[in-house]
């Protein structure tokens, strides 16, 4: 079995945003860090990463992934940590498998709908080399629809194992679906529906003011929570957050409310 996914997870930064969309977002080694260190003293339990070269822009440089997670793991020892292979329009499943296999981390999150860019025989044979390897994919799933394609993949044997760790997403990047609770439904209804064959650890991502809300409702049902700026720069109420640190915190703070806190033994 793979080392489970953490109850609360940050995803700092993300392939897309800059600066010019908000000055606290952490791009250069020495912010990641520093955020990394503020989000675990705010409750967060792992670390979603993302790397940028020298003019800002999303990579999957191999040696910049390197230096990130051995300064994170240090700075944070009790820290989850994982990259992340997107391709952010900038780079093909070759690209991504590659980088992949050079680096391999203990932990990569990866689309299926970039991943399926390739031939099936070509991706089917990578998911069972990273499960050979103790490489453990963590898969991003953008609808329901992309769920069940997960679900038919396994069942097919194309993706290999019965474990497996999930990113569900609710609502749009863009904003033209928004993220709402109850929209959790159709993704719980087919998890459930593979209780008995599947061990499916699985986390929710969603976006805008309504990220706190989607998240708190993850946890009441079971599932786990991706919170930050990759995916929100708002506070419930709508202000933009400070920084990555005062979403995690909102979200804490929200959890205990609800009653759902966060217990030592999910670190």
């Amino acid at each position: 079995m793979f080392q489970p996914l953490p109850r609360l997870m940050v995803a700092p930064n993300g392939a897309r945003r800059t600066k010019a969309d908000h000055p606290a977002l952490p791009i250069r080694l020495g912010e990641v860090v520093e955020t990394a260190v503020a989000c675990d003293r705010a409750g967060a339990e792992g670390i979603h990463l993302h790397v940028r070269d020298t003019d800002a822009q999303h990579s999957l440089d191999v040696g910049l992934y390197r230096e990130v997670v051995a300064a994170v793991e240090q700075a944070v020892p009790n820290f989850f940590v994982q990259v992340t292979s997107e391709s952010a329009g900038r780079f093909g499943p070759d690209a991504q498998m590659k980088m992949i296999r050079d680096l391999r981390p203990k932990s990569v999150s990866l689309a299926l709908r970039e991943l399926m860019r390739a031939p099936n025989e070509v991706a089917g044979e990578f998911y069972k080399w990273a499960r050979d390897e103790g490489i453990c994919i963590h898969h991003i799933l953008y609808s329901p629809d992309e769920l069940r394609q997960f679900l038919d993949g396994v069942s097919d044997g194309l993706i290999p194992g019965t474990d497996h760790q999930l990113q569900l997403v609710l609502g749009s990047y863009a904003g033209t679906a928004p993220s709402r609770p109850q929209d959790i439904d159709a993704y719980q209804v087919l998890i459930d529906g593979r209780k008995g064959d599947l061990a499916l650890d699985w986390m929710m991502c969603a976006f805008g003011s309504t990220e706190t809300a989607c998240l708190v409702e993850t946890a009441r049902r079971g599932g786990k929570m991706r919170v930050g700026f990759e995916n929100s720069l708002w506070n419930a109420d709508g202000s933009l957050a400070k920084n990555n640190a005062e979403r995690v915190s909102e979200v804490v703070a929200a959890l205990k409310a609800a009653g759902q806190t966060l217990s030592p033994e999910d670190k």
